[in-house]
């Protein structure tokens, strides 16, 4: 009775951080738009579809090594898959991948 105990109080406690994770990782990411330091989502995507048009699968917004770098991976033309990495500050590509058919 008292290992259950246990893990209930155990699984409550993970179940309750989960959530605090997660709204620290969306305030930073919202902290950082405000104070400049990225560019808001919608601007880097007017940007992208201009050089690369397709269809948005998924962007993420993570800070790696210091610098934030949006991650978007878009779904092209002829079923081609496109991923990319992006400076957040700026916008300019820093990795591109290609995945799929070529016409």
């Amino acid at each position: 009775m008292k290992s259950l105990r246990l893990s209930v109080l155990w699984l409550a406690a993970v179940l309750a951080l989960a959530p605090a994770h997660a709204d620290s990782d969306h305030d930073r990411a919202r902290a950082a738009v405000q104070a400049g330091q990225v560019l808001p989502l919608k601007t880097v995507l007017e940007r992208l579809e201009r050089d690369h048009p397709g269809q948005v699968l998924e962007v993420e917004l993570e800070q790696e090594d210091g610098r934030w770098v949006y991650e978007v991976r878009l779904l092209q033309a002829g079923g081609r898959l496109l991923k990319l990495e992006l400076d957040a500050a700026s916008g300019d590509v820093l990795k591109r991948r290609e995945h799929g058919p070529r016409h």
